[in-house]
């Protein structure tokens, strides 16, 4: 590694530890995917630079942005305006590789960025992102850490760093708010959230904040850290607390274990989850009859009737040869919105990265975008996207719209 990436990697790594370990997405199955992918570069194309867990637990994640990423690509260039390059690098869900794959990104000459997929690396490589003024966007990765140097959503916004998800906070109340407006749903709350993790306890925080605001009653509030699997006494005193909905703000691996024992113990309430949740279906040895009737709030719902949900299930399917879940539709449209802002902006690749980044920040907190996760989006300042959220139900084995 050249003197610079060690100096920045001490940088990003400083960042890291003050930073959150949350990640938008869980563990899943190994990939076999390549450790790195990079498009054939049209005539004048702007480089776009990317990094993911494209093997490892957190694999299915990775992939899913970067086949959406190359679908949005090959279409944008097709219509013959904006051309872009894509160059996307395996991070495997770790801030030091993240790093690593910053300097790679940046040696072939990276102009703008879909930063990273999951949380932890994209707070480690926010500050280079700043320092070398590239204008990233991050599809899923949704701690406050990954756009604020507090790590906590106040102070210190990089000011050049995007995202297309919701951000943990917004999860959050927003699940709270729902659930409210719905009482056929569950009167009395019980949540298992895991405390050591950012992701998850930022969310309860935000969703603890908005039931008081809406008079939604918790009647339990159950923890567990690390690797625990057992959740028999979090979810008996739940039980005899009366809950009749659970809101498990966790990612899909400890919520199908959850669902499991559950089941054994004759336990039945609602259960509402969050993003962390899109992928429970695919968890392997689960039942996943369990998760009939499972909520979850997401920005994407892959059996929508509209035209554009329609045409991008369609194509990525054929791709991929799955169903894409919200990860992949963060990515497409996070591809679009960088095209939409180049055209506007009279982007070239012959400009200096400070131009470009200049350019994107000042398109980006003025336009509105229509996308698969969203209508109308805008975004701040301080790079927080503005979308309204969908509930979905699990029924017949397929995510599905919820009433409104």
């Amino acid at each position: 590694m050249k003197k610079f990436w060690k100096t920045t990697l001490a940088v990003a790594m400083s960042a890291f530890m003050a930073a959150s370990l949350a990640a938008c997405g869980g563990s899943s199955s190994s990939s076999s995917a390549p450790a790195n992918t990079e498009s054939e570069a049209p005539s004048g194309a702007i480089k776009i630079g990317g990094s993911g867990p494209l093997t490892g637990p957190a694999a299915v994640y990775g992939n899913a942005v970067k086949t959406a990423a190359e679908m949005a690509v090959e279409e944008v260039n097709a219509k013959g305006g904006v051309q872009f390059e894509l160059q996307f690098e395996d991070d495997k869900h770790d801030a030091e590789e993240a790093a690593t794959a910053f300097g790679t990104l940046m040696d072939g000459k990276m102009q703008i960025s879909l930063a990273t997929v999951t949380s932890a690396p994209g707070a480690a490589v926010a500050p280079l992102y700043q320092e070398n003024q590239i204008f990233a966007i991050t599809p899923s990765g949704s701690s406050p850490s990954v756009i604020y140097a507090d790590g906590e959503g106040q102070t210190g916004a990089y000011g050049n760093v995007f995202q297309m998800c919701f951000s943990d906070p917004n999860q959050g109340s927003g699940s709270a708010t729902y659930i409210a407006a719905h009482p056929d749903l569950g009167t009395k709350v019980a949540v298992i959230y895991k405390n050591d993790d950012p992701y998850s306890k930022g969310i309860f925080d935000t969703f603890k904040a908005q039931s008081a605001t809406e008079g939604l009653e918790i009647v339990y509030e159950g923890t567990f850290k690390g690797e625990e699997s057992d959740f028999n006494v979090q979810l008996k005193d739940a039980q005899s607390a009366g809950a009749d909905l659970l809101f498990l703000p966790i990612y899909y691996t400890p919520a199908s274990q959850i669902l499991t024992q559950a089941n054994t113990m004759g336990y039945k309430p609602t259960i509402f989850g969050v993003d962390g949740m899109d992928g429970i279906l695919g968890v392997e040895g689960f039942d996943t009859s369990l998760a009939e009737g499972v909520y979850l709030l997401t920005p994407f719902v892959a059996n929508a009737e509209d035209e554009l949900t329609k045409t991008f299930v369609e194509n990525y399917k054929a791709k991929a040869g799955e169903v894409p879940n919200q990860f992949a539709a963060d990515a497409y449209d996070c591809v679009y919105a960088m095209a939409q802002a180049c055209e506007a902006a009279g982007i070239t690749a012959d400009m200096s990265n400070d131009e470009i980044c200049t350019k994107m920040v000042e398109q980006f907190t003025s336009m509105t975008f229509n996308g698969l996760t969203g209508s109308d989006m805008t975004w701040n300042e301080n790079g927080e996207v503005t979308k309204a959220p969908k509930a979905m139900i699990i029924e017949n084995g397929e995510y599905v719209p919820a009433a409104e």
